[in-house]
């Protein structure tokens, strides 16, 4: 019907603070809705004490398919911590020839528009991401709604003894391996994703309550449009 037809499409608003028009769903199906999983490796932990982006990647997809793949070194303009270089392996010398964050980010936020974004620990991947729009000068990401999928996970699997990607991964009998390079760990989340979405679908959790149950919201929003609904 003319109805569902309506129903079926994604319409976007237009956030005035922030270049991008980010979607609005009209459905229910989560695998008609565009999502965009991404994922930072970084110079350590923590963003406001100087750390900072070292490799940006997402991978956007819709139910089953993948639409298009990001993956980008950066040049941080910094050293690398030893404990982040013994996770990530990634050193000095792999990135002096990367562009820097003012180069990367503007490509990255292209690369999104228009879809949900989607990580696993959310906040953390938007913190530095966060962190990374403000020393470039642009708004940041605070008034949209990001799905994580960790909290999936928790929500979904309670009671597991613990909640690394690697470890949710292993439960759900999933096939990949865990790297810590962002865009091998944006392929995992996917997996881990998809095999939470089944058990979200088998649950009947639609797309709406599927944005109140595993949302995660920055901290301070901003008072930009609502942006999923």
């Amino acid at each position: 019907s003319n109805l569902n037809e309506i129903a079926s499409l994604t319409s976007f608003a237009r956030n005035d603070t922030f270049p991008i028009y980010w979607p609005i769903t009209m459905t229910e199906n989560i695998d008609e809705v565009e999502f965009t999983l991404f994922d930072t490796e970084t110079t350590g932990l923590d963003p406001l004490a100087g750390d900072r982006i070292v490799e940006l990647a997402g991978l956007r997809v819709k139910g089953q398919v993948r639409i298009a793949e990001f993956d980008a070194l950066v040049n941080p303009g910094r050293l690398i911590s030893a404990g982040a270089f013994a996770v990530n392996k990634i050193t000095s010398e792999m990135l002096k020839d990367a562009p820097s964050i003012e180069k990367v980010m503007p490509k990255f936020l292209e690369f999104i528009q228009g879809s949900c974004l989607c990580s696993y620990n959310a906040e953390f991947d938007l913190g530095f991401l966060n962190n990374e729009l403000e020393l470039i000068g642009a708004p940041v990401i605070d008034n949209l709604v990001v799905f994580d999928v960790l909290t999936m996970a928790k929500r979904l699997m309670p009671g597991l003894a613990r909640y690394p990607l690697w470890f949710v991964a292993q439960e759900l009998k999933g096939k990949l391996t865990q790297k810590h390079r962002a865009f091998a760990d944006v392929e995992m989340t996917w997996e881990v994703f998809n095999k939470l979405k089944i058990i979200c679908q088998e649950k009947g959790i639609g797309f709406t309550d599927f944005s109140k149950l595993f949302a995660f919201k920055p901290k301070n929003p901003g008072d930009g449009s609502v942006l999923i609904m």
